[in-house]
């Protein structure tokens, strides 16, 4: 589940409908009736928050937000779009690493999820994330 409060429209998130998952983009929030519309492969359909699962941040899910990845000599990973970086002590460890944008720096000390990642960056560069 996931909070309404920690949604916003572009954000990518998980909906379960019939004992599938779909994986979907938010376009719209009602906070009065705590719906949450998704659009989906297949079509555009309000759910509950309770329906909606996050999807967990990783490198396949950054590759797809087509951020580019730089190996470092020292087991280090940096991953780039832009001026924006993400980099990781070591590869796939996402449990504690770092974010910055210019001189907005952040230490995320837990694995977080994509919406999450997509709340960050909107917040630091003020432009939405996604896989265009």
């Amino acid at each position: 589940m996931i909070k309404i409060s920690d949604l916003a429209p572009g954000d990518y998130v998980l909906a379960k409908y019939e004992g599938e998952l779909w994986e979907g983009i938010v376009n719209e929030l009602n906070k009065e009736d705590k719906e949450v519309c998704v659009q989906t492969d297949v079509q555009d359909f309000w759910f509950k928050p309770e329906d909606l699962e996050p999807i967990p941040l990783n490198e396949a899910q950054l590759e797809k937000l087509r951020f580019e990845k730089e190996t470092n000599p020292n087991g280090s990973v940096k991953y780039k779009k832009g001026p924006f970086r993400i980099q990781l002590d070591r590869e796939g460890d996402f449990n504690d690493f770092e974010i910055w944008y210019r001189e907005d720096r952040r230490h995320i000390k837990q694995p977080i999820f994509v919406h999450q990642l997509q709340n960050h960056y909107f917040d630091m560069t003020k432009t939405e994330l996604g896989r265009n």
